[in-house]
Formats: C-alpha cells, structure tokens, sequence
C-alpha cells in the first residue's frame, strides 16, 4: 500500500474513539517490526523520524526503506516528521514524499509558537500535507528537545488552533520524554484534557506516552543495563486518556528498550557468534512485541 496521510486516519480514530498507534524509527529493524505487527493486526500505523534519526540515516535512505516497507504491507502507513525544529527541515520532507509532519515551535512565545506554526501550515497545505503543532512543554529530552513541563493552557490551545489552523495538536497534560518520566507516582492530568478537548474538534496527541515496561527493564539490567529509576505512563492512564480525546499516541523509548534486550540477550546466550544480523533481529523481534502489546492497547487493531 502506497503512504497514506495521517488526516483520514485520526479523524476515523476520533470518530470511533480509539487511537492510532505513532511509533519513531531509526533503521530497518525497527521499520520492519513496525510494520509487520500493525500488518498482523490490521491496524493503522504512523511510522515517525526524528530530526536524529534522519541525520543518523540520510533523508533519502530512511525515507526509501519506510515507502518500501509500507508498500509491502495491507494496512495505511503514514510516514511523519516527528519533532521538526523548524521549516527547513519540513521542506525537504516533504519534498522526499513524508505525508505527515509536525513543527514544534512550543519552546517559543505563544505569539511566535503562532507564527511558525502558521508559516509551516500555509506552506504543507500546497502539498497536502497535514501539520501537527504542539502547546505547552513536555519535560525530559528526545534529541534537539530538551523541556520542563508546561501544561497546555486549554483557552489558548482554542485560540491556537484558530489562528494556525493546524491538523492536531500535541497536548502537555504530566507526560515527559524519555525512560525517567515521574517522580513519585504517575498521574496525567486527564481534567485538563477533558477540557482542551471541549474547547477544540481537532485530533489531539500524546508525546512522551511510553509505558517504560518494568519486567523489560528488569531483564535488560540482568544482562548488563545499568537503567535505574525509569518510570512510564500506566496503560490504565494511556487507556483514559484515549476516551477523553486523544486519538494519537506517541511512543519511542519502549522500543529502544525491547531492542536493547534483545540484542543483550542474543549476545548473552551466543557469545561466539559474530554476524551482526542474528543480534539484530533478536532486537527486531522484541521491538515487534511491544509494538504488538501497544496496538492493542489503544484499540487500533482491526482498524485498517
């Protein structure tokens, strides 16, 4: 199936009050267990870079390996610019052939979040191309991002979306980037949400919304980790966010961690054996489990 636009799928995920499932690549393992999970069960599914990730990769290389992947398999695949620090970078994604992309501009002044954001619509609409933008901040880091928590304002995100006419918008309700996510125990503010989503009709999405699985953590630490004190969103927090609106949700650092193990554990069981693809799909397989146990979670398997 050719690359598909996020705008039909999140809208048909707000209707039906399930979230489509957003996951960041960096390499071909990560693309194909992606795409093999959503494929097994039918869902819909946002294949994201980063700014990183494309450095790491090249534009046209990764851009390559994703259309690739998603025109092997049954179900829409969107291709999105997660995190783009501003129009330069969307430009030449958009030239490459992504169908989704977001400004974060949310660092800035309201007024100036405004303008670029806006800048970066008028620009994606020639083409297409919806545009996701983000208010308030998300605390912990993922790559150029680096923020303290600063909850959405919902009067401003109504005005927000006014002014910009973005596609959907990236609420900060308590999530952070990154495995260290809370102190103490895990709350969203699911009030806030229940608000900004009475004050605007757009698709909303959840960063920083993995769940940091302890038992992966556990077993990854048995085989070398040193990851102490990680901390993730509770499935039962993710699953009530989705029935107050949120209908994309973002996750990056459990994949990370399902490679990590699987590569510790292939290592640890195989210590003589040198080919770096067996290491690799160790990683992949684990990656496709989690992605497995996401989809399901936010309701999108069958979707497609």
């Amino acid at each position: 199936m050719v690359l598909v636009s996020t705008k039909n799928i999140l809208r048909k995920a707000q209707k039906g009050r399930y979230a489509v499932a957003h996951f960041n690549t960096n390499n071909l393992e990560f693309t194909e267990a992606i795409v093999t999970a959503a494929d097994k069960l039918k869902a819909p599914v946002i294949i994201a870079t980063s700014a990183g990730a494309i450095k790491y990769a090249g534009i046209q290389q990764i851009a390559s390996m994703i259309k690739i992947g998603a025109a092997k398999a049954k179900v829409p695949v969107a291709l999105h610019l997660d995190h783009s620090p501003g129009l330069g970078l969307i430009k030449n994604c958009v030239k490459e052939g992504w169908t989704s992309v977001m400004i974060d501009a949310s660092h800035n002044s309201f007024n100036t979040n405004v303008r670029r954001t806006r800048q970066a619509v008028q620009f994606c609409r020639r083409y297409g191309v919806p545009v996701e933008a983000e208010l308030g901040q998300l605390g912990g880091e993922e790559g150029w991002v680096k923020g303290k928590n600063i909850f959405t304002n919902p009067v401003q995100a109504k005005a927000f979306v006014k002014k910009t006419k973005c596609d959907s918008l990236a609420v900060a309700i308590g999530t952070s980037h990154g495995a260290y996510k809370f102190k103490g125990n895990p709350k969203l503010d699911l009030q806030r949400l229940k608000e900004i989503r009475e004050m605007i009709s757009i698709p909303l999405v959840l960063h920083g919304a993995s769940s940091v699985p302890k038992d992966l953590i556990r077993k990854a630490n048995k085989l070398g980790a040193r990851i102490k004190g990680a901390a993730g969103v509770p499935d039962t927090q993710i699953k009530k966010a989705i029935k107050l609106g949120i209908c994309k949700v973002n996750t990056d650092t459990d994949l990370r961690l399902a490679f990590n193990y699987g590569v510790r554990k292939f290592l640890k069981k195989n210590p003589s054996v040198i080919d770096p693809r067996k290491a690799l799909n160790s990683g992949k397989i684990e990656i496709q489990k989690i992605v497995e146990k996401k989809i399901r979670l936010l309701g999108s398997a069958g979707k497609a």
